[in-house]
């Protein structure tokens, strides 16, 4: 007896070509959905003005601090363009402050301000609300050392960074390991 007609016309072949290409397509979009997720955030460290000693407990920047600051609203201070900063991120202390201002009113934005005892929180919190984007951050002394900890996983002190016109950058992918830089301003 012969097997009903219906059976001998199938073409069984197509089905291993088929998932096959359902299979390309879903690794195909994984990929691309990795690649638009793959961005690198670019922070600026500035170093706040030491205060000097004997002095009030927060007093305000120098002559030379407002020179500086003057100096830093230049640099990044344009307001259109790519990679133009995205967000100023201050510490609470009145020198980081004043040293911000000249660049936040070039910019037209209000600062996040951060307690200097959470900076670590501020770093990861800059990090997530800016992602792939350009960050600038003015802290003291021992907050700049907790942010640099923070995106970098690099200890400040044992590059000597004591200059307050010294700038660093840290540029954090979404993916890898962070890097580091310093320049002068």
């Amino acid at each position: 007896m012969e097997p009903p007609g219906i059976t001998r016309h199938r073409r069984p072949f197509l089905a291993p070509l088929w998932v096959s290409l359902l299979t390309a397509l879903a690794i195909g979009a994984q990929l691309w959905g990795f690649h638009r997720a793959a961005t690198t955030t670019v922070v600026f460290l500035v170093r706040a003005p030491d205060k000097d000693p004997g002095t009030i407990n927060d007093p305000p920047v120098s002559a030379e601090g407002e020179q500086r600051a003057q100096r830093l609203a230049h640099m990044f201070g344009d307001i259109v363009g790519t990679g133009r900063v995205e967000a100023v991120y201050e510490s609470d202390d009145r020198r980081a402050q004043q040293t911000g201002a000249p660049l936040v009113e070039r910019l037209h934005r209000s600062p996040v301000v951060f307690a200097a005892a959470e900076a670590r929180a501020a770093a990861a919190r800059a990090l997530h609300e800016h992602s792939g984007g350009t960050v600038l951050m003015i802290a003291g002394g021992p907050a700049l050392a907790q942010i640099v900890q923070e995106l970098a996983g690099r200890d400040l002190s044992a590059a000597g960074q004591d200059d307050p016109d010294v700038v660093c950058v840290a540029s954090v992918p979404t993916f890898g390991r962070a890097h580091l830089a310093r320049f002068r301003l």
